[in-house]
């Protein structure tokens, strides 16, 4: 009698033991950290500047979160310990791409104001010419001054941003470029002389 119930006190903590070993509890703390993780990445503009790894790192948090629902808190755990890996080299990738992008904006903005120097001395030397165009001349020159402006404003906070604002700055000098060509080609019309009638 008294071995039966020592052995029957071993079987119930043997099934406690095991009951307390499968009910792991939920990995709330890497949760946390992945988390935090996530925001900074965010923050840093990974989701602009780093897309990939930060696309790799999003799809680790979802997997991290079906782990979650399904209660499978071990491989939840680790997955957020991934996760959090992915999205602390996001932020690192960002910061890197943001500093590459705001470099080329800059080298960028000088481009575009030594080729605008260049339009304005050639758009003297058509001056004559571009009767027709000196209204549309003068609305770009305003344009121009306007977008480079902004452009430069934008580097520091949207280096991408910038970068677009300069292409279409581009487009301005470019077009321009072109018709100051074409007008430096064109012939220039003679002067209309008044022959001076001959006395006889």
């Amino acid at each position: 009698m008294k071995h039966l119930k020592y052995s029957l006190s071993l079987i119930v903590f043997l099934a406690l033991a095991l009951v307390v070993i499968g009910c792991a509890k939920p990995p709330e703390a890497e949760k946390s950290a992945a988390k935090t993780a996530m925001d900074a990445a965010v923050s840093a503009g990974a989701g602009k500047y780093a897309t990939a790894d930060f696309d790799a790192a999003k799809k680790l948090w979802d997997a991290a979160e079906t782990k979650m629902t399904e209660k499978e808190y071990k491989e939840a755990k680790q997955v957020y310990i991934d996760a959090k890996a992915a999205f602390e080299k996001a932020a690192g990738t960002a910061e890197a791409g943001k500093k590459a992008l705001t470099d080329e904006a800059n080298a960028a903005v000088a481009s575009l104001e030594e080729g605008w120097t260049n339009l304005e001395g050639a758009s003297q030397k058509v001056a004559k010419n571009m009767k027709d165009k000196k209204e549309m001349w003068d609305a770009d020159v305003k344009a121009f001054a306007e977008g480079l402006k902004a452009m430069k404003d934008m580097i520091a906070t949207d280096p991408s941003g910038a970068k677009a604002k300069g292409g279409e700055l581009r487009v301005i000098i470019d077009k321009w470029d072109a018709t100051f060509k074409e007008l430096a080609a064109a012939p220039v019309k003679p002067v209309a002389v008044k022959k001076a009638k001959k006395k006889r």
